[in-house]
């Protein structure tokens, strides 16, 4: 047989399903890993879905998605974040945020272009350059400036082969957020460059302190930015399998094009799905949103606690405590905390080098699963320094 892609051959597994896989092989696990609601898709929701299926809407929609819901889209987002997009050629629904990174990053990218992008930061972002033939250029993020993107490092990653920059904020894996007056300090960079922005912002409800602030917010560079988002994180629907991505017409028509070719359309029930989440679905994000705030101040108070030191994240739902003082290295001490305890992290090093001594956790779970995975953490940092303790020589 022919050779497969290098390009694809040469992609690294994805380092969270590693640990989940090991962990589904064991009884009794705690698990603080894949970022996914542990609330069920509110059932006023599902039951547009539902209904819709039954009056026959089970076919294709326009390539775009249906008009309808790219209305309430543009709204929604003019009115919650002060952006502004055309329904008719500005928004396009895709399957889940993940197709909405590709189309962009194919849309965009010439093969040799540079893309930056962030370290640590989402798994999925350096593939999706590398698969369209990009050249990622990593910016290191440091635990001391809330893990933000700074004017220096973007000004000094730029080259003459940039094409964009792929940011998330709020962040996964490590829950930091930008600011409007961070983000204030990017624009004359940006505005320079003429460089695209690919903004993921998946997040965007789940932003905790502070009022959400997006690049698209700037009038100036409105053009250069992409801005992704969905239904996945702040709906409780990842299994839906719905998001959209907004940009300038020229770059969404790209998008669409790629788009009708591979998906034809966003699945015709889960639109029907997102009209009602969109419609009525607010008071049940703010419900979710409560229970995240509670379960992090909760979680954030536990690690610092038990001596490991830990940023309050302002958005998503992760923490990312620094393990770096047990003398472990990322993957040692999450292999070694399922293993002997029971609790399923992913290591730092999933989400970039920079990663290395974190860990990353997610509080999308119940908060009897936080304090009995929080006591079984305690206990394992306890065994760790009993071990020290009986040989000194082990101590780094």
């Amino acid at each position: 047989m022919k050779p497969l892609s290098k390009t694809i051959e040469n992609l690294k597994p994805s380092g969270i399903r590693k640990f989940f896989d090991l962990a589904s092989t064991m009884d009794n696990v705690i698990s603080f890993g894949v970022g996914e609601p542990d609330f069920d898709t509110p059932w006023h929701i599902c039951e547009n879905a539902v209904y819709s299926m039954s009056e026959g809407k089970t076919h294709y929609t326009a390539n775009r998605g249906l008009l309808e819901l790219r209305k309430l889209i543009a709204e929604f987002h003019r009115i919650r974040y002060d952006q502004h997009y055309n329904p008719e050629n500005e928004i396009l629904v895709t399957v889940g945020g993940s197709e909405a990174i590709d189309l962009a990053m194919r849309a965009m990218i010439n093969p040799g272009d540079e893309v930056i992008t962030m370290d640590p930061n989402y798994v999925a972002y350096t593939p999706a350059i590398e698969m369209a033939g990009g050249i990622p250029v990593i910016i290191p993020l440091e635990e001391k400036s809330e893990f933000k993107l700074t004017p220096e490092a973007l000004k000094n990653a730029i080259t003459d082969k940039t094409k964009a920059i792929l940011i998330n904020f709020p962040s996964n894996p490590t829950g930091g957020v930008m600011t409007y007056e961070d983000y204030e300090k990017l624009v004359p960079i940006i505005e320079e460059s003429g460089i695209y922005v690919v903004s993921d912002e998946i997040y965007a409800e789940l932003t905790f302190d502070g009022e959400f602030a997006s690049l698209a917010q700037f009038p100036s560079i409105r053009d250069q930015i992409v801005v992704i988002n969905g239904f996945s994180k702040a709906f409780a629907m990842t299994g839906w399998r719905l998001g959209y991505v907004m940009s300038n017409p020229h770059l969404s028509s790209a998008m669409t094009k790629i788009h009708q070719y591979i998906i034809m359309s966003a699945p015709t029930p889960a639109q029907y799905a997102a009209l009602e989440a969109m419609t009525n679905g607010l008071s049940d994000v703010s419900h979710m949103h409560n229970e995240y705030v509670n379960r992090r101040n909760l979680l954030v108070s536990r690690l610092n606690r038990m001596g490991l030191k830990t940023n309050m994240p302002h958005g998503t739902f992760y923490v990312f405590p620094n393990i770096s003082q047990t003398g472990l290295t990322s993957e040692e001490f999450c292999n070694r905390l399922v293993e002997e305890q029971r609790v399923a992290c992913v290591p730092g090093t999933a989400f970039g080098e920079k990663g290395e001594g974190f860990m990353r956790m997610s509080y999308a779970c119940s908060m009897d699963n936080i304090i009995e995975g929080c006591d079984r953490i305690e206990a394992f940092l306890a065994s760790l320094d009993q071990k020290q303790e009986e040989n000194p020589s082990n101590r780094s």
